[in-house]
């Protein structure tokens, strides 16, 4: 069984995999996305989301390119490797028959 740390990061990681498959983001714009999309329910750490996108790039599902901002600085901006593509499809699809297990299993009635 898995500890419920790894649920975390694992959840964190499919959703900014589909947060940035979306458009190359930078870090600011995917935490700032992240916040607005879940209806400001979802917040991640600085730490957290740096940690977490360094990981992705090690394991080849996002790439990192210096650009310039909207506002003049530089920063890295990620995307989708062209494999992980595919396989978000594929994660997406399991995420979805997962969630809807749990939200089955939370909905039952207490006799």
């Amino acid at each position: 069984m898995s500890k419920p740390a790894d649920l975390v990061q694992g959840t964190l990681d499919r959703l900014l995999l589909k947060i940035v498959a979306l458009e190359p983001l930078h870090a600011w714009t995917i935490s700032q996305r992240l916040k607005e999309v879940s209806g400001e329910a979802l917040q991640v750490s600085d730490g957290l989301l740096y940690q977490a996108l360094h990981k992705l790039e090690q394991e080849g599902w996002i790439k990192a390119e210096w650009k310039v901002t909207k506002n003049g600085r530089r920063a890295k901006f990620y995307s989708l490797t062209r494999p992980s593509r595919q396989a978000l499809e594929r994660e997406a699809a399991k995420w979805k028959r997962l969630s809807g297990a749990i939200s089955q299993v939370v909905r039952l009635s207490e006799l």
